[in-house]
């Protein structure tokens, strides 16, 4: 009898330690940010460096899914494919810059309502399949820290939207449209366009992203 007993509990405790070592797959879902970001001294890599630095390196296996000119409805129709196929624990969206920019460099944006639907429709799918989902906010169109950024009103009321559809649906939040407000707010005195966090007023350079990718680790650690 004792023998059985310790028996279950030797395999009761094999158990919960296998799903606590269990390593945890987590998906960068975005456009050409994140496809960037996963090329060497992009935020991912940076995130994957900072992790073997604290001893955590087996407990999370990073994967880039970006592609470049994407937006929130490209993720949509992607994600099949390029997430739910790989089964993921955690899936980071970092989406929205697109969609604001091309509506004036090339007339193909998406409007805020249009934008609002997708959006929850790819969290609604990543819910149902039980993943822990973190949303981010689009950074910047321009790095002038006083709103005079021809985008900035709507990259405002797009971010704005992520963060209701965070507390919606009880996601992880990433809030980096208002990081890096309060960044350039200190780093940036003079009211510089684009060389603080970005290469050219939306891409990140090395700064950007160290910084991304501490603030998206940050939040990646936290149980929630």
């Amino acid at each position: 009898m004792r023998s059985t007993l310790m028996m279950i509990l030797f395999t009761a405790i094999t158990s919960m330690m296998s799903i606590y070592s269990k390593t945890q797959k987590v998906i960068f879902f975005g456009d050409s940010i994140t496809e960037a970001g996963a090329k060497p001294g992009g935020y991912i890599v940076k995130m994957k460096d900072a992790l073997v630095e604290k001893g955590l390196a087996s407990q999370y296996d990073l994967v880039g899914a970006g592609v470049g000119g994407n937006k929130v409805y490209d993720l949509y129709l992607r994600m099949e494919d390029d997430v739910l196929s790989q089964n993921p624990d955690v899936v980071f969206i970092y989406v929205g810059v697109n969609d604001v920019w091309h509506k004036v460099s090339s007339g193909t944006g998406t409007d805020l309502d249009k934008f609002e639907r997708f959006y929850t429709a790819i969290i609604n799918k990543l819910l149902d399949k039980h993943i822990r989902v973190i949303l981010c906010t689009p950074a910047v169109i321009g790095e002038k820290n006083d709103f005079t950024n021809q985008q900035d009103g709507d990259l405002n009321a797009y971010s704005q939207s992520i963060r209701n559809l965070a507390q919606k649906w009880h996601c992880g939040l990433v809030d980096l449209r208002e990081i890096f407000h309060n960044y350039e707010l200190k780093n940036n005195p003079g009211n510089k366009a684009l060389g603080i966090l970005t290469l050219d007023k939306v891409h990140l350079n090395e700064a950007g992203n160290q910084l991304v990718g501490d603030k998206m680790l940050e939040v990646l650690l936290t149980k929630n």
